[in-house]
């Protein structure tokens, strides 16, 4: 008995200093103010047909990044084409009269890296990422897929199947449908809310719709070339110029600005019988042309862009009403909404939602401490610095800078333009662009359950 005490009080000495260590466990100091982020130099230039070429010499690693941004995407549809952009990105890659989709594999494989096609929209972006020696190749290579595309009509059924499917589960998926509603209160009948497709309207893709749309919106004047990366910039500037220069001039950019517009009205979608509800509720803003538009992204991050937020904390840490709920400031070009989005118990969903007024309002009324805002603008920074610290990275802020028409200075000076807001900034920017009486509110749930709970935040449209 008497080792068994022993080595019964030698444990519970042990568990007893380990608390102790763990219970006097010291504050980290706190990390130092973000730097200014630094934009490579930059080699820019336009053929003579106006496609765009932005080229940067970034990182060690030898590797190059090299994207192909063109403007047009889902803006660029009628009422009876939606979705048919999406499936002209994809079906480009099914070959050219020069390569077969297998081909394009292989080639682009053989370089080290792989092609990847994305369609929103506003703008269609080809990307791969290839060994430095490559870049020129790679060139080569995305100027035949995006000069020659072969559109096999074989593939088409294929692609609609695809399609039809992707639409199939959008509709069974309650944040999809939340978020379709919600920019057709905003946007209306311009292409920005039309919404899904029926699966008639897919059916009705032919080749020929297909092979016009390709016609009618893809040029060297809606194209722009970023290379990022180690390379040879000569090589890839002959490159460049070589394949991209017989490119047809035309198209010219398109800008459909819409002039989207919410009041405080509420929008429902039945889903019977369901235990969650989806809400999104937002409003118009500003766009980042405006000079507001970093002081609105630091009171978004305040308000629920980030964990460390006031919603957050109250819907998710306090009242454990939802567990992932966020906000965010959506832009197009001259255009963009800010929506606080958050999946909530049914029973709790008329609370939510006046809990989330309820900051909204307190933050209009009262600006933050100097050490809250302090934080905020501490992790917008560092989160920037970390973004632009890739080779896609670049590309995209680049990319960023080109579409929304802005200077160098919206990047370089950004940390700093973070840290100027004041207290008092974040409450004259709550009072002038997220105003209550103008935000609607879209709600996905069992409307029997939750129409009475949503009542008094305003009036429930049929």
């Amino acid at each position: 008995m008497t080792m068994i005490r022993k080595i019964y009080c030698t444990i519970i000495v042990s568990l007893l200093l380990h608390t102790i260590v763990f219970t006097q466990k010291q504050i980290p100091p706190e990390g130092s103010t973000p730097k200014d982020f630094k934009l490579p130099k930059k080699t820019t230039f336009k053929l003579e047909n106006r496609f765009a070429v932005t080229m940067v010499q970034y990182g060690k690693i030898p590797k190059v990044a090299i994207n192909v941004v063109i403007r047009t995407g889902a803006m660029n549809e009628q009422a009876d084409e939606r979705w048919l952009s999406s499936i002209v990105g994809t079906m480009m890659k099914e070959g050219t009269r020069k390569r077969s989709a297998s081909k394009i594999r292989e080639d682009v494989a053989m370089m080290g890296g792989s092609l990847d096609v994305q369609v929103g929209d506003d703008r269609t972006i080809f990307s791969s990422d290839v060994l430095s020696e490559k870049g020129p190749d790679c060139v080569e290579l995305l100027a035949d897929v995006l000069m020659d595309p072969k559109f096999p009509e074989s593939e088409l059924p294929r692609l609609k199947n695809d399609k039809i499917r992707e639409l199939s589960l959008a509709l069974a998926d309650p944040q999809a449908v939340t978020d379709e509603k919600f920019m057709k209160v905003l946007y209306k009948d311009h292409p920005y809310g039309r919404g899904f497709p029926t699966e008639s309207i897919i059916n009705g893709f032919t080749i020929d719709k297909v092979r016009n749309f390709y016609k009618e919106n893809f040029g060297a004047q809606r194209s722009h070339i970023y290379v990022v990366g180690q390379f040879d910039e000569r090589d890839v500037e002959v490159a460049i110029r070589d394949n991209f220069q017989d490119w047809k001039s035309e198209p010219a950019v398109v800008t459909n600005i819409p002039r989207p517009t919410s009041v405080k009205e509420i929008y429902i979608t039945d889903k019977p019988g369901s235990t969650q509800s989806n809400i999104m509720m937002g409003l118009p803003v500003i766009d980042p042309s405006n000079k507001d538009f970093i002081p609105l992204q630091v009171v978004n991050m305040l308000l629920g862009g980030s964990f460390a937020s006031r919603i957050t904390s109250n819907i998710r840490e306090q009242k454990g009403y939802t567990y992932s709920p966020w906000s965010n400031i959506s832009a197009r070009y001259r255009t963009a909404y800010w929506a606080e989005i958050a999946s909530v118990g049914t029973n709790v969903t008329g609370p939510a939602v006046k809990e989330i007024f309820h900051e909204i309002n307190q933050l209009r009324s009262e600006p933050p401490s100097a050490d809250e805002l302090k934080g905020i603008a501490n992790y917008i920074a560092g989160t920037f610095v970390l973004q632009n610290s890739t080779r896609e990275g670049i590309i995209k802020q680049l990319a960023f800078l080109d579409f929304h028409g802005l200077p160098d200075t919206f990047l370089t000076n950004y940390v700093n333009s973070v840290h100027v807001v004041t207290p008092e900034m974040v409450k004259e920017i709550m009072v002038k662009y997220i105003k209550p009486e103008e935000i609607a509110i879209v709600v996905t749930g069992d409307k029997r359950v939750i129409e009475s709970q949503l009542k008094e935040h305003g009036t429930i449209k049929k």
